[in-house]
């Protein structure tokens, strides 16, 4: 099927690693340009020359999402460099383990200003090219612990569900501007920080089986992991033009997790 994406541009942060990388992939595959922005420069040049793509295809720069001078940079460059914008994927973020009693005033400031920064900043310098597109679409990567917290992510899951708030009214104040909003909750993903937690966990048990045993703990149906791929999957679709009819929604990505119907 024809996504549609071809010759459109997309703006991804957090696009070196993991699931930002998976969706600047999938999107080259699908014919489109992206902007890809990260805060480490050698993973990004790293994940550029992996990519294979050529400048008129991959543009990447070296970006802090807290930093909205540096994002609205990065944005005009991507503008000028190919003539416009047409989807925003705010994909920066990580996840703080600390129970309540250690966590600090700085630790929340810091989680929420993260969290929100990586949203709100990028939509601010992307908004009037999104107004331009007649096809633009936001997605905002988020985690199931906006709906299902947990004890041990008190910071994380907070803050989670305050973008889960924000994209729904997002999706409403900008939906006569012709720019849709959703987002992608995600449950645990395959991604580098969990062969670090094997190598660390010194466990005898093969990968395989040892992300088996951690699917069975957090009640995840599907018995593994997620991969990055699954997720992009996702994200591609809701930045099609085929889904015109969707803003405001969020789809879970998460091995079937819970067993909330919400």
């Amino acid at each position: 099927m024809d996504l549609g994406l071809a010759d459109r541009t997309v703006l991804v942060t957090g696009g070196s690693s993991g699931v930002g990388l998976a969706t600047v992939r999938a999107l080259l595959e699908e014919g489109a340009r992206v902007a890809a922005c990260g805060r480490d420069a050698d993973r990004l040049a790293r994940a550029a020359a992996d990519l294979g793509a050529g400048s008129d295809r991959l543009l990447t720069g070296v970006c802090d999402v807290r930093d909205a001078d540096a994002v609205r940079e990065f944005t005009v460059r991507t503008a000028e460099h190919f003539g416009g914008l047409d989807g925003l994927v705010n994909n920066a973020g990580q996840s703080r383990i600390k129970p309540f009693a250690e966590t600090t005033a700085e630790d929340w400031r810091d989680e929420l200003e993260l969290k929100f920064a990586g949203v709100l900043n990028p939509l601010h310098a992307a908004l009037d090219l999104l107004r331009a597109s007649p096809v633009a679409s936001v997605v905002n990567i988020n985690a199931v612990l906006a709906k299902q917290p947990e004890r041990r992510l008190m910071t994380t899951s907070a803050a989670r569900a305050g973008i889960l708030n924000l994209s729904k009214s997002l999706s409403q104040e900008l939906a006569p501007d012709g720019i849709r909003v959703n987002s992608v909750c995600l449950g645990l993903v395959d991604t580098g920080q969990w062969t670090r937690r094997y190598a660390a966990s010194g466990s005898g048990l093969d990968y395989e089986r040892w992300q088996a045993e951690l699917a069975a703990d957090r009640g995840i149906a599907l018995g593994r992991l997620g991969r990055a791929e699954e997720v992009a999957f996702a994200v591609v679709s809701l930045l099609s033009p085929r889904a015109s009819y969707i803003t405001g929604t969020g789809i879970d990505v998460c091995g079937g997790v819970g067993r909330s119907i919400l």
